[in-house]
């Protein structure tokens, strides 16, 4: 990542940072001079992040509205802000329960509005912010086979992003979203695990990738420290595919 301390004097909040792309962007905002807050439910996860240097750990429960008011209340000075929090449900529009739908809603989508609004007024009042949320190839760029609660979800990011973006443009507001495809993180291999015959499927995953592998989360963290530095100050409303050529 470079040692060139690009976040130097930022302070950032990462959701979903116990494991995974948001651990590995914890660590690059880190590595790169930013007093990060990684924030996820799993304490475990959040117990080995707290060792790494720069880095404060919080434990946040997003489907909780009032937890995040919380948050917002401790950490009132946050100038990057980063959504990834995710919940992944498997199959088509009729496999969907209710239950699930709201639930992809509450985690995917609406998690997001609510850290959104915390961290938004202190960024206004400085004229200066970035949100970057994170969305899915799935949903951005092509459909997935059974993921229709998660395309869904993930696609309302990216409109969130977008209606983010033009509505405070002007008052120094940057707001991005990365859409990823298939990433090596261990919500990844959760799924590997349950399909019962777990080699095939993570051949089935590594095949609809036209590269020949699966996206590693340094990968991504990569375009979340370009989109935190000074070197994207041009973009805003974006939505960054890295993806494997899943979407060709």
């Amino acid at each position: 990542m470079g040692t060139e301390n690009k976040l130097a004097g930022k302070k950032a909040l990462v959701t979903g940072a116990g494991q995974g792309i948001g651990r590995a962007i914890a660590l690059a905002y880190a590595g790169q001079g930013a007093q990060v807050v990684a924030a996820d439910i799993n304490e475990e996860s959040l117990g080995d992040i707290a060792q790494k240097d720069g880095i404060t750990a919080y434990w946040l429960d997003v489907s909780d509205s009032r937890a995040i008011d919380a948050c917002g209340a401790a950490h009132p000075d946050v100038d990057i802000l980063v959504n990834c929090v995710g919940v992944v449900h498997h199959g088509a529009l009729l496999d969907c329960r209710t239950e699930d739908f709201s639930e992809a809603y509450r985690i995917n989508v609406e998690s997001m509005f609510h850290t959104i609004r915390i961290c938004l007024p202190n960024m206004l009042s400085r004229k200066d912010g970035l949100i970057i949320n994170i969305a899915s190839a799935a949903a951005a760029s092509r459909s997935a086979v059974n993921r229709f609660a998660y395309a869904t979800s993930k696609g309302a990011v990216v409109a969130l992003t977008k209606s983010v973006a033009i509505d405070y443009i002007k008052q120094g507001i940057r707001c991005n979203s990365i859409s990823p495809g298939t990433i090596f993180t261990p919500s990844l291999e959760g799924r590997i695990a349950a399909a019962g015959d777990s080699e095939q499927a993570l051949r089935d995953f590594v095949a609809r990738q036209p590269m020949g592998r699966l996206g590693q989360p340094e990968e991504v963290a990569a375009v979340a420290l370009m989109l935190a530095s000074d070197d994207a100050n041009f973009m805003s409303g974006s939505d960054i595919v890295i993806d494997g050529g899943f979407s060709l």
